[in-house]
């Protein structure tokens, strides 16, 4: 039987990285045995919709090359594949009636008053309260009086109270619960419209759906869908539940941290591939303990039986680092295109800046660009280690003083005093020229280059780490601007 699997998000905001790794899954699952990958659009809980939310579902699916087969865009004969459309059709009142008719399923009548009396259960964490099966006790007339009044009714589930039911999962195979731990579950809600539990079991067996992909917090609801494809007497998907998805504390990462949508991660400045890849191991490793994958690659490597059931730790550093590893394998091109905004904005002349003189062309900003593209791990890094190029920061005297460069606030001032006639005579103020006459300087002193070079580099940056030596800042600088930093530097070393 072909593979297929669905990506089911409800339209309620931008997309959590959570959601984003099972559709990824699902998406793995299906292309690595040459199956389909279905969009599923499920958007019957009209209270959480979010107007727009739909077109950043299909934008962020694009945009990580998670491309479907079937789809609201790409009819391939199980439509329609958003549930308020389906709902049109009839499909989930049909089977919810077909369920009543088995016994399987009642109409309950009861109003809030006499569900608030009820009595409440904690279960995981939560306050359910557990309906006590009251309308199941009504006859037949009674129930189509009460239809023919037009009284508000929910359909509920009828789950045994006795016995056990079990399930299996890929990942942890199979699991028995007591019946008696069911609650009858909402099929149909008073406003007609299916709840997700049973739309989501519907679906998936009308579009022949193999594998279901979801977090481990649904394993709690996994019994009573298996109710369900027994009521009816369908062959169940092959589930496979997730682990939870922490923060650094071992706690379920929120989905409000400001850092857990793939919207906010590409606005951090995150690369969408070094996304998708991170994504792919938070629960996954593959055989050979293998950390860089493109998405090919991972549809190769791709087995499920390889998902984790310990937790996932969401490490914001680790997807860092895979961010940086991206950035220096990027072809330099690709790399200045998305960098320019960032680098306009931390060295674009405002008006001081235009009678100091430092003005960059893209001739520059490309050197600069090709600098920190080694040693940044997203973009917004860019913005602190260039601002100096655009204006000299203050800066202390005491970061002249370096003992492995074996430099004293009295030799880097002697050595600036020396170096500045040399620079000022020099016409030709690319990093090879520049370079070649201050390492003629250190052989004619007899010292180290980095004796020359360290205070060199202060003096024109101001700054204790700079993403480039002394003579390639000095040659995107220029020489006026090179001069008036050395001298800078000086008369800061000779009030010191």
């Amino acid at each position: 039987m072909k593979i297929r699997t669905r990506y089911a998000p409800s339209p309620t905001g931008r997309m959590h990285v959570g959601n984003l790794r099972s559709a990824l899954y699902e998406f793995l699952i299906a292309r690595h045995e040459g199956g389909d990958f279905i969009l599923r659009i499920e958007d019957t809980d009209q209270e959480r919709f979010v107007e727009g939310a739909t077109e950043i579902i299909y934008r962020t699916l694009e945009k990580v090359g998670l491309t479907h087969n079937e789809g609201p865009d790409k009819d391939g004969g199980y439509g329609p594949y958003v549930q308020s459309e389906r709902m049109k059709t009839g499909i989930y009142m049909q089977y919810a009636r077909e369920l009543i008719e088995k016994g399987e399923a009642y109409y309950c009548f009861c109003d809030k008053e006499r569900l608030a009396s009820l009595k409440t259960e904690v279960v995981e964490g939560k306050e359910i309260t557990v309906y006590d099966k009251h309308c199941l006790s009504l006859s037949r007339e009674e129930v189509e009086a009460n239809l023919t009044a037009g009284k508000p009714f929910v359909i509920r589930q009828n789950n045994p109270k006795e016995g056990t039911t079990t399930f299996h999962d890929e990942l942890y195979g199979d699991i028995t619960v007591e019946n008696g731990e069911m609650d009858d579950m909402i099929l149909i809600k008073s406003d007609g419209y299916p709840t997700y539990n049973f739309a989501n079991v519907v679906d998936d067996h009308t579009m022949n759906i193999t594998h279901v992909v979801r977090g481990n917090e649904y394993l709690s609801s996994s019994p009573k869908y298996t109710r369900l494809y027994e009521a009816f007497g369908w062959e169940p998907p092959k589930y496979v539940h997730l682990p939870l998805v922490t923060d650094e504390n071992h706690k379920k990462l929120a989905k409000r941290g400001g850092s857990t949508s793939f919207e906010d991660l590409i606005e951090q400045g995150f690369l969408a591939e070094a996304v998708v890849n991170f994504i792919a191991l938070l629960g996954w490793s593959p055989e050979d303990n293998r950390e860089i994958f493109t998405l090919e690659e991972l549809i190769e490597a791709f087995d499920y039986r390889r998902i984790s059931k310990s937790p996932a730790v969401y490490d914001i550093v680790k997807l860092r680092w895979m961010n940086g590893e991206y950035l220096k394998a990027m072809d330099f091109d690709r790399f200045y295109e998305m960098a320019e905004p960032y680098l306009k904005a931390a060295l674009l002349p405002d008006d001081s800046r235009k009678e100091q003189g430092v003005c960059f062309g893209e001739a520059e900003l490309k050197k600069i660009a090709a600098m920190v593209k080694t040693r940044i791990e997203v973009f917004p890094d860019i913005t602190e280690m260039v601002d100096f190029f655009s204006e000299l920061p203050e800066y202390d005297t005491a970061m002249y003083t370096h003992k492995k460069m074996k430099t004293t606030a009295e030799s880097s001032l002697e050595v600036l005093r020396e170096v500045l006639p040399v620079l000022e005579a020099q016409e030709q103020y690319d990093n090879d020229s520049l370079y070649g006459i201050l390492a003629k300087y250190v052989e004619e002193k007899g010292c180290k280059n980095g004796y020359v070079m360290w205070p060199v580099r202060t003096a024109v940056s101001g700054k204790q780490t700079t993403p480039a030596g002394a003579t390639e800042i000095m040659e995107v600088l220029g020489k006026e601007e090179s001069l008036r930093r050395i001298r800078r530097g000086i008369e800061l070393l000779e009030n010191a």
